[in-house]
């Protein structure tokens, strides 16, 4: 998976990587330092412009077709414990870094994720957010991925804290920390654990992911070491009953925090990249587990999100149930999951995003986003309305979006498992179009129970310009997804080969690996 590697110094000729860590979070400091609160905000604006530039790129650069891993920078950082600093990209996570610069360059752009306290210190952690955010996904070092996922909870925690709209804000940040970090510290104990283990079978102690991968750890330790990591990714993911911290930080969050938790699913990228590679026999052992725990998510999600009427609740509720599909196609253990897997995760980091953006447009005018004050929202908002329409029919699949491209493929990797996995799945992607046609019905063709909505305004040119970008890149997703998987196919191979070559001396047979 990551024996081969293309240095950054030969393929663009300078750490564009590391660049792209620095930039945001160098941007950070100077707007923080700022004293005019409009100067700050156009300064964090043109940072988080250019770090989608130099991400895209990054992106055109990138050789798609092989699994190596690209634009590799490798500097020892604590050589006498194995650490060091090495990030590079491949086809799990070269799509992501755009994606996390462009919800940045969203919430920025948007004035319906904007904050009328300090807007210049919301602005500076929405970059350092980027930054770790960044980090996480270009991080080849267990510690250093460590390091990131960690420095990721400072700014969410601040942004819930000081700029949350909701009454129990500081109750939900603390929330927020005691979860993540009770999720932290199941990751930190594993990865010591590998690296103890990797010591002991070569002599020396590494915490490099491609050191790791060559000296595979032995079957005996692999399900603690499962266990550990798969209960910290599900924390984060989230995963039912892992779930709690996450409609409490959507509803009472500021909606810029609210769009990097919903649209970057970081557990599930926690999964694809170091549980299935690193533990191949217990992930054998253990998939359908995984798969049970992901459906169970998907349908319990959904089907709370049917009998919501807060419109932020609703969205934090289909993200979890979008979490467990995902969860369903990693484990599915084949191809097209995996390949759908990554394909949803890109897509919902959009349509979520999208859609929270304009449930904020919506609450800043009505002052709410509860079914008792909305009804008859398009006769009066019809650009607001047509765009939350189409953001959310995408969201659940319409054919032609980029939602429906991962969905299906997941499905289909699911049928290649077991034929139940794919027909209880199908029933969780019913419910997904019920419980958003439904509210979307109720809150914007109703009878209207606020006057009040005849006198506000409709979506602001830029909050349209900002949806119906997101809208138009997931559309354009799914009209042209060849170009996707050329980018994640190679290595979605590289993953499944860890697999087979586990099952060829395994006794544990699973549908879809080659015995």
């Amino acid at each position: 998976m990551l024996s081969q590697h293309i240095l950054a110094q030969t393929q663009i000729g300078f750490p564009i990587l590391s660049t792209l860590i620095a930039l945001p979070l160098l941007a950070a400091i100077v707007v923080a330092l700022t004293r005019d609160e409009a100067t700050g905000r156009r300064i964090a604006l043109a940072a988080a412009l250019a770090e989608l530039a130099l991400a895209l790129v990054m992106a055109a650069g990138f050789v798609p077709g092989i699994a190596d891993v690209q634009y590799l920078e490798r500097h020892a950082w604590m050589p006498s414990l194995g650490i060091g600093y090495v990030v590079g990209v491949d086809g799990l996570s070269m799509l992501f870094v755009p994606l996390a610069a462009i919800i940045a360059v969203a919430v920025l752009l948007a004035p319906s994720a904007g904050v009328r306290l300090m807007p210049r210190m919301f602005s500076a952690n929405i970059l350092l957010l980027l930054a770790a955010t960044v980090g996480i996904f270009v991080a080849l070092d267990l510690m250093l991925f460590y390091v990131f996922f960690e420095l990721a909870l400072v700014p969410v925690f601040l942004l819930i804290r000081l700029w949350g709209g909701g009454v129990r804000r500081e109750h939900v940040g603390m929330k927020y920390i005691v979860y993540m970090l009770c999720g932290s510290i199941p990751l930190l104990i594993g990865f010591i654990l590998i690296g103890i283990e990797h010591q002991a079978a070569t002599g020396r102690w590494s915490f490099e992911l491609a050191e790791l991968l060559r000296t595979p750890l032995p079957a005996q330790s692999q399900t603690l070491l499962f266990a550990l990591l798969v209960i910290g990714f599900a924390i984060k993911g989230p995963l039912l009953p892992f779930h709690s911290w996450m409609p409490a930080a959507i509803s009472e969050g500021p909606i810029g925090a609210g769009a990097f938790l919903v649209g970057l699913k970081l557990g599930a990228y926690g999964f694809l990249r170091f549980v299935m590679p690193l533990l191949p026999e217990a992930t054998l052992e253990w998939w359908l587990v995984l798969v049970v725990a992901g459906l169970a998510a998907m349908l319990a999600a959904a089907l709370i999100a049917l009998i919501q009427r807060n419109l932020r609740r609703l969205l934090a509720f289909a993200s979890i149930s979008h979490v467990g599909l995902v969860t369903v196609g990693v484990f599915s253990l084949t191809h097209e999951g995996l390949q759908g897997a990554l394909l949803l995760l890109l897509s919902m980091g959009l349509t979520s995003t999208a859609l929270l953006l304009l449930a904020g447009a919506l609450q800043a005018r009505v002052g709410s986003s509860d079914l008792h004050a909305l009804g008859g929202v398009t006769r009066h908002m019809p650009r607001l309305a047509t765009l939350f329409f189409i953001v959310g029919i995408a969201s659940v699949g319409m054919p032609g979006t980029l939602n429906f491209n991962g969905e299906f493929m997941i499905l289909m990797g699911g049928f290649a498992a077991h034929p139940a996995i794919a027909v209880v799945g199908v029933l969780g992607v019913i419910l997904s179009a019920g419980y958003f046609l439904w509210y979307y019905e109720r809150a914007f063709f109703g009878p209207v129970k606020n006057p009040a909505l005849a006198r506000l305004p409709d979506l602001g040119h830029r909050d349209t310009l900002v949806t119906a970008s997101l809208a138009a890149l997931v559309i354009a997703g799914g009209l042209f997804p060849a170009k996707l998987q050329e980018v994640t196919g190679p290595s979605v191979t590289a993953v499944l080969a860890h697999l087979e070559r586990a099952q060829a001396s395994s006794t544990v047979a699973v549908a879809g690996l080659p015995r």
